[in-house]
C-alpha cells in the first residue's frame, strides 16, 4: 500500500466505454481513486451510490472521483449504466495498476487464501502526490466521510 507523500504511480487503463484514461488526464484536479473487489456487489454499490450522492459536491471542490477493479469494460459499463455513476470507473483486468497501488494481493475469507482486491481509497493532489489514505473503508458512509475530512 502507499503511503502519504508517495508519488502516484501512473496508469493508463480502459474505462467501462473503452476510452482510455490516465492520471495525467486530471492534473488541474484532486483525485479520489478508490478500488472495489468486484462490480455489482451488494457493499460495492453502497459505496458507489454514496459518491454518486455526493458527486456534485465533490465536483464544486474540484475533485475527480475514479473507481477501479478488475472487471472487464463491459461489465464495468453494464453495472455503470444501471446504477447511473457519473463518474469513470477503470478496469484493470491485467492487475497491473492494482499492484502498483498496493490494492491487489493475498486475502483470506472463511479459512481460504486467494488473491483479490483491498478496499483502499487514496487522496491524490494536483501535484501527483498521495493526500490521504483511506485503508479502513465503511462502504455506507464512505463519500460523506471523505469529504468531511477535506472541509
Amino acid at each position: 500500500m502507499l503511503k502519504c507523500g508517495d508519488k502516484a504511480p501512473d496508469f493508463i487503463l480502459p474505462d467501462a466505454y473503452n476510452n482510455n484514461i490516465s492520471l495525467n488526464n486530471f492534473s488541474e484536479k484532486k483525485i479520489i481513486l478508490w478500488f472495489f473487489p468486484k462490480a455489482s456487489t451488494p457493499g460495492w454499490i453502497i459505496e458507489g451510490k454514496g459518491f454518486r450522492s455526493e458527486f456534485k459536491n465533490f465536483e464544486e471542490k474540484n475533485i475527480q472521483i475514479l473507481g477501479c477493479s478488475a472487471d472487464a469494460p463491459k461489465k464495468q459499463k453494464n453495472f455503470c449504466e444501471k446504477q447511473k455513476f457519473p463518474y469513470p470507473l477503470l478496469c484493470d483486468e491485467k492487475h497491473e495498476m492494482l499492484k502498483a497501488y498496493g490494492a491487489w494481493g493475498k486475502k483470506k475469507f472463511m479459512g481460504r487464501e486467494y488473491m483479490g482486491i483491498f478496499r483502499i481509497t487514496y487522496i491524490i493532489n494536483e501535484e501527483g502526490i498521495i493526500e490521504k489514505v483511506y485503508d479502513k473503508v465503511k462502504t455506507t458512509s464512505h463519500a460523506k466521510d471523505i469529504l468531511q475530512d477535506l472541509i
